[in-house]
């Protein structure tokens, strides 16, 4: 950015020159977030990150140490780190990226010597669960995108972390759209420990400069009968479904658009049902999955396109056809209704209303207002690759969308999102078509039109989605709707949510205190970090490890909960550091210290002039380690208990509550056998009901090979079964079950253990642990890999697999005949003097051996 004569910039030692403008409204929040934990609320576009980066250079000048930056996706990342390289007079090589790109064992040795670190919030949470990092020196924590924080998403337990591990924790939480209601934004500062809102709307005069009009109109459309007689077979169905719910007590409704919220509750009441062990709760749970099921199919074709409630009918079928299939799918597909409507949309050879409208508002955009660039967003990834070939007759057109695979459909990597975002930005092509990945943050270019495929029915990414729009000019929100669909619903629910949220961030703007009184009492305390007495006079943020966040409860798309955090004082966070940024108001070269950068009384009468500043904001997706990259970590710490955990064992959240223990360390690899290494002895192999079952039915690798790998590694193996409902979940006949378990203990020598659900699982971990280590003085011990079968398991294998006899029986009619040859051409009768070999087995070995192959 070049200087100017006309605009100011800020100065301090660790920013670049005349680089970050000076905009009032970011000094004022600046200067909030750095005297205390503060959830920060901007209009995209507006420079959230700058206000971290403030913070972020008077934090490691004043405090030291290091500063994390947590966003969710990895083009974020990446982008935030190009800004902070720019922004900051700090080595390149020490701010450093963290994604699931970057190995391990290479992330445990560039902690140590990065002073800024900028990763995706899934990294950081394996490397804590696997001891390879440590939050005691990161003296600032910026959650990017912090409306997240809710449920399992990561933000909540590495904040949890944070405050217990830091010696001098600071945490700015940043969003645009924090929450849908005053529950939901204090959820948020419940699991980051935020005190402090600093709320910024477009209304302030400081801010309104900077911004401008975003005009928001909407389109009606009308379905052709085609479509609806699409939609209103697959309705039949829902209503006989939810009628036999209805039997079960479940709901009063049989209507087909019957609300989410009452399907959800109808789901905890079978849920009820099912731990009580009632077989009408799994049979109304199958039913339940089918509603959904359908539901979608509706949605799709009345919302998106009959093109991708194709591909959605082509999915069902193939998970019915596919090994271990639910009830709910084989019912599905064999509905004749459903199939009736299946085949309708295959004989469709019309074009969606929606798509003629998108082609027309496009030319009018980019042809007859000479328009440059558009984004049009939609929910569905079907939607998105239909409308970039249906357009591309017409336009220049590139998709946008995640790099996970699907089924008929090939994600982007993380390189061709950031060219497709570099070639918008630099005007190859003029229409982005894009799902909910370009949402949030990601820095894309002014556009003169965003078009909403469809409304969605949250006011966050509404607000998100018009964010792209109106940065630098008035701008153009259009929102598409299918009369009498749930598109009119799902607006009118945007539309009150939208105007909530903003209502009650007005309420919680500068309203520290009132947000305090919403918390409990000792949340509030910084002394609930402190020492055992209540107090550290050179660290009143500090933390014992004792207190924490506890995990938000609920799905993982901002729901409110009533989860505690571990909310620290502002008050108190001023004692220490506001008092040391005063301290250094004026460096000895003659810069001013970041203290001067609060504004000045002239500031405070009026805005300071000056055109706009960096974009450079938020996120969206989720990321993860790469499984071909995690290796091995160790600890140094002998005198504590150590539980050795498979880096696939992170999709549950035993690891996470394992890590938070004081009297253990978790360490991650990746383990050729077995979920969890207890000591040099004990390994576990953990499977939920369903993980169980699906061994058994073949959705998954032999439970028999998985053990008996277990067996030839480990003296002491066992096998954890975790959940209730064994023998009631899948249509499996109890004696196969019971059968399965009785192998699995007496054939394989393994003992067999129940647990109630995860926290029941790491507590019997923990203890199994701790014995092991501390009353019997084991050690823990990795053993090798996976060996290949010898040539007498090899042999065993193939003679128990002719007629699924069993292991036993194999080694029986292997020792009676000698080879595997003999077996095979032994007669029924000579099959029959082996012990354990009736006439229905031996039948079946000579059918499977002599029958012709068709």
């Amino acid at each position: 950015m070049p200087a100017s004569e006309d605009v100011a910039y800020v100065d301090h030692p660790l920013l670049a020159p005349s680089f970050i403008e000076r905009r009032l409204y970011q000094i004022r929040l600046a200067g909030t977030a750095r005297n205390g934990h503060t959830l920060v609320c901007l209009p995209t576009g507006l420079g959230k990150t700058t206000v971290s980066l403030l913070v972020t250079a008077q934090r490691l000048h004043d405090v030291g140490g290091k500063s994390l930056f947590l966003a969710p996706t990895k083009p974020l990342v990446q982008q935030h780190a190009d800004f902070y390289r720019e922004a900051l007079n700090v080595p390149d090589d020490e701010i450093v990226v963290f994604t699931g790109d970057v190995r391990p064992d290479d992330r445990a040795e560039l902690w140590q010597e990065a002073q800024i670190v900028i990763a995706t919030p899934q990294v950081i949470e394996n490397d804590l669960i696997g001891n390879r990092i440590s939050l005691r020196d990161v003296t600032h924590l910026t959650f990017d995108e912090c409306h997240r924080a809710s449920g399992d998403y990561a933000y909540v337990y590495i904040a949890e972390r944070y405050h217990a591990d830091a010696e001098d924790p600071l945490v700015t939480g940043m969003s645009a759209s924090p929450g849908g209601d005053e529950e939901a934004i204090l959820e948020v500062c419940e699991n980051l420990g935020i005190v402090d809102v600093e709320v910024m709307t477009e209304e302030d005069a400081d801010v309104s400069e900077y911004t401008h009009d975003t005009d928001v109109e909407w389109n009606r459309i009308q379905l052709p009968d085609e479509i609806l007689e699409i939609r209103d077979a697959l309705n039949e169905v829902i209503t006989d479904r939810l009628e036999k719910l209805k039997q079960l007590g479940v709901t009063k409704s049989t209507k087909p658009d019957i609300s989410q919220k009452k399907l959800n509750r109808m789901r905890a009441e079978l849920q009820r049902l099912m731990n009580a062990d009632k077989s009408e709760g799994y049979k109304g749970m199958s039913t339940h999955a089918e509603v959904m099921k359908l539901r979608r199919a509706v949605e799709l074709v009345e919302t998106q396109s009959v093109e991708s409630v194709r591909r959605y009918f082509e999915r069902q079928r193939n998970a019915a056809r596919s090994s271990g299939a639910s009830k709910a799918s084989q019912r599905l597909v064999a509905e004749p209704k459903v199939r009736e409507a299946m085949r309708k949309a295959e004989s469709f050879d019309g074009l969606h209303p929606k798509f003629r409208k998108t082609r027309i508002l496009l030319a009018e955009t980019l042809g007859i207002q000479d328009g440059e660039r558009v984004i049009v967003f939609t929910e569905s990834r079907d939607t998105a690759e239909a409308l970039t070939e249906f357009l591309s007759e017409s336009f220049s057109v590139r998709r946008f969308v995640g790099q996970g695979d699907r089924e008929g459909s090939d994600g982007m990597t993380q390189k061709e999102q950031q060219e497709t975002l570099d070639k918008f930005r630099s005007g190859e092509f003029e229409v982005l078509v894009s799902t909910s990945v370009a949402e949030e943050g990601l820095d894309v270019p002014e556009v003169d039109l965003v078009l909403f495929f469809e409304p969605v029915p949250t006011a966050i990414r509404s607000i998100q989605r018009k964010g792209r729009t109106g940065r630098q000019a008035d701008g153009r929100v259009v929102v598409l709707l299918a009369e009498d669909t749930r598109d009119e619903a799902y607006f009118w629910i945007s539309r009150r949510r939208e105007k909530t949220m903003q209502n009650e961030l007005r309420d919680l703007k500068g309203a520290a205190d009132d947000l305090e009184a919403e918390l409990d009492p000792s949340q509030r305390d910084l002394s609930a970090f402190a020492g055992d007495d209540g107090s550290s006079a050179g660290n009143a943020g500090s933390s014992t490890g004792n207190e924490g966040v506890d995990a938000a409860a609920g799905d993982d798309a901002n729901v409110a909960s009533d989860a505690e955090s571990a909310a620290e004082s502002a008050a108190a966070s001023t004692a220490t550091n506001g008092e040391t940024a005063v301290a250094a108001a004026t460096d000895s070269d003659g810069q001013s210290g970041l203290a001067d950068f609060g504004p000045s009384d002239e500031e405070l009468a009026r805005a300071d002039d000056g055109d706009d500043g960096d974009d450079e904001n938020d996120g969206d997706g989720d990321e993860a380690d790469d499984p071909a990259t995690v290796a091995a970590a160790g600890t140094d710490d002998e005198e504590t208990v150590e539980i050795v955990v498979d880096q696939r064992e992170l999709d549950s959240n035993i690891a996470r509550t394992l890590s938070k223990r004081e009297d253990l360390t978790t360490r991650l690899e990746t383990l050729a056998v077995g979920d969890y290494v207890l000591s040099d002895r004990v390994a576990v192999e953990r499977k939920s009901v369903s993980d169980f079952l699906d061994t058994l039915t073949g959705g998954d690798r032999s439970i028999f090979e998985q053990i008996a790998d277990l067996t030839r590694h480990y003296a002491r193996p066992l096998l954890i079964i975790e959940g209730r409902g064994l023998y009631e979940e899948r249509n499996i006949h109890p004696g196969a079950i019971r059968g399965a378990l009785s192998s699995v203990a007496v054939d394989f020598n393994v003992s067999v253990l129940f647990t109630e659900d995860e926290d029941d699982t790491a507590e019997m971990l923990a203890t199994i642990a701790t014995r092991e280590q501390t009353d019997r003085e084991r050690t823990v011990s990795v053993h090798g890999g996976k060996s290949a079968k010898t040539l007498d398991e090899q042999q065993e294998y193939v003679v128990s697999a002719i007629a699924d006899i069993g292991p036993v029986t194999a080694r029986t009619l292997l020792e009676a005949f000698g080879s595997v040859e003999a077996v095979m051409t032994a007669n029924e009768d000579d099959l029959k003097e082996v012990r354990g070999v009736g006439q229905v087995t031996a039948e079946r070995i000579r059918e499977v051996v002599g029958a012709e192959y068709r």
